[in-house]
């Protein structure tokens, strides 16, 4: 069993997101098993991994839209809520955005933006209207609240969705594929804000991608998700150095190796063929 390096100093930040013995089925197929993962508070941690190993599964069961078949999550340094009217509590203070960005045709932008503040405030319309301004410039579109989305290029409009995700100011945010179809200059446009909206609001980002060096340009940490589990976890520089077999077939994208193409396979391997986790930081 190979056991992967980690040189970070231990760190003091608290959990924002924990994962403590995660299992997660689909149907009758495992897709998590014996996860047991901590995202310090503050940082920018990049989740990556082969299509289909279960990092969109971890952004879903964070958020209680999948059940546990065992284990247990923390959100906030609270339990994640069984209940729906707690998890509907909860989930107001976690921002998620899609890669399909889920903007509604029939609202401008603005009114795209604002919509969670009808839905979740009374804020008063002048005080309503000011917020949502002030999430557009954050996030450079700051002219653009009469338009439709429709008059918008992709890079635009994931850009309204991020807007839409922060305006009840989340500490907690989930990015689930955020660079798809978007061109390298929206791409970069994307990741800066990212990284600079974390830093200047002070939140927790959790960014799961499949370019791989763009997520690991903005990463205080990375995670890497293959066979059921987590296979990696440490600083963007130790994943990159790193000689494991399994990591070096996902990093070249090479067809053949420790990770299965297979999906009866994937299924049946198993997950003691895992590398070991270096010691998981104090939280």
């Amino acid at each position: 069993m190979t056991t992967i390096p980690d040189p970070r100093p231990p760190s003091t930040a608290p959990a924002a997101l924990r994962f403590s013995g995660v299992e997660v089925r689909r149907g009758q197929r495992t897709v998590l098993s014996g996860v047991d993962l901590a995202i310090p508070a503050g940082s920018v941690t990049v989740v990556l991994g082969p299509s289909g190993a279960g990092k969109s599964t971890l952004m879903h069961a964070a958020t209680g839209a999948l059940p546990l078949a065992a284990g247990r999550i923390e959100v906030l340094g609270e339990p994640l809520p069984t209940r729906l009217r707690p998890l509907f509590a909860l989930r107001r203070r976690i921002g998620v955005l899609l890669q399909g960005s889920g903007l509604l045709s029939d609202l401008s932008v603005g009114e795209n933006v604002a919509l969670p503040l009808r839905a979740h405030t009374r804020l008063p319309e002048a005080l309503l209207q000011r917020v949502v301004a002030m999430k557009l410039n954050a996030v450079g579109l700051a002219e653009a609240a009469g338009l439709s989305p429709q008059q918008l290029s992709g890079g635009m409009t994931r850009r309204v969705a991020l807007a839409r995700a922060l305006v009840l100011d989340p500490p907690l945010m989930l990015y689930d594929e955020p660079l798809t179809g978007l061109d390298p200059i929206a791409c970069g446009v994307i990741l800066d804000l990212i990284r600079r909206l974390n830093d200047t609001l002070g939140l927790t980002s959790v960014v799961i991608t499949h370019d791989v060096e763009d997520g690991l340009a903005i990463a205080d940490r990375a995670v890497v998700v293959a066979n059921r589990g987590i296979v990696f976890d440490g600083t963007p520089a130790a994943l990159r150095d790193s000689r494991d077999p399994l990591l070096r077939q996902f990093l070249d994208g090479t067809p053949d190796g420790p990770i299965a193409f297979d999906y009866a396979g994937a299924d049946r391997r198993s997950t003691a063929s895992r590398p070991a986790l270096p010691p998981e930081p104090a939280a």
